[in-house]
């Protein structure tokens, strides 16, 4: 299993609203500079966790994005989710497109704890335990940290 590119740098745009949060707005354009991400790239991701609920977004003078919940309230399981679909690496594990060897097939078991393995490190981190992390990764005052 991989996650693709849209999945990774929609961890990464919301660590970077997390982290310059400050109430108002924050321009896709500052996000994109920040992450070294294409804004055309990202426009296409935020509308899929805009859609999503993960992220609103103001128009006009000030706009941008802001986070719809605090860091705690977001499992990043969620929000790789929005991007990726299921995060398990077969869809039978899932319990979608079983064949007819699902109730005799033993590899089953295999591909349904690859999915609870993932499935119990994205959902019980949170953007939080993301932005706690980068402060103590980039304490040292590391440049382009995320």
């Amino acid at each position: 299993m991989k996650i693709s590119t849209k999945g990774r740098y929609a961890l990464r745009l919301m660590l970077d609203l997390a982290l310059h949060s400050s109430g108002s707005a924050i321009p896709l354009k500052e996000v994109a500079e920040r992450q070294e991400i294409s804004d055309k790239y990202l426009e296409q991701i935020v509308t899929q966790l805009s859609r999503a609920g993960l992220v609103r977004s103001v128009r006009g003078a000030g706009g941008g994005y802001l986070l719809t919940r605090t860091p705690e309230e977001y499992p990043v399981g969620e929000i790789l989710r929005v991007l990726e679909g299921s995060l398990a690496p077969v869809s039978c594990a899932d319990g979608a497109g079983c064949c007819a060897r699902a109730g005799r097939c033993v590899t089953m078991e295999v591909w349904q704890e690859i999915r609870a393995a993932v499935a119990g490190v994205v959902d019980h981190m949170t953007l939080a335990d993301l932005v706690r992390r980068y402060h103590e990764k980039c304490a040292g005052g590391a440049q382009a940290c995320t």
